[in-house]
């Protein structure tokens, strides 16, 4: 059973970095195509940034050029480093994976939060 446990989430001021991570049991993380997602209060799910099962990244638009996300063996885990951070960049982070043969993402974490302020 594939199970994802996000931490990393907090408090910071605008303009500051944090790193969430996302470690994976019951599967190697190179074998998943996975995903950030964020939910802020009142408003729907977005995606923030995906990589797949060939390395291939994708970025929301409005954290282009501020947030990457990578993949890390030895912990078998999932990075999402997020500077210059924004208040509007807060909201509850969720990680998610895929099968390869899966077209939508069907493995999930409880999330962690992401609290920016002014």
């Amino acid at each position: 059973q594939v199970q994802l446990v996000e931490s990393g989430g907090g408090s910071v001021l605008a303009g500051g970095s944090l790193r969430l991570l996302c470690v994976v049991s019951g599967m190697d993380v190179w074998g998943l195509s996975m995903g950030w997602f964020r939910q802020a209060p009142g408003k729907a799910r977005e995606g923030v940034a995906d990589v797949t099962i060939d390395h291939k990244t994708t970025y929301g638009d409005s954290v282009k050029g501020r947030f990457t996300i990578s993949k890390d063996s030895a912990r078998n885990a999932l990075y999402l480093q997020m500077n210059s951070l924004k208040p509007e960049d807060s909201g509850m982070y969720s990680c998610a994976a895929r099968y390869s043969w899966e077209r939508e993402f069907t493995l999930w974490g409880q999330g962690t939060q992401v609290t920016v302020s002014a």
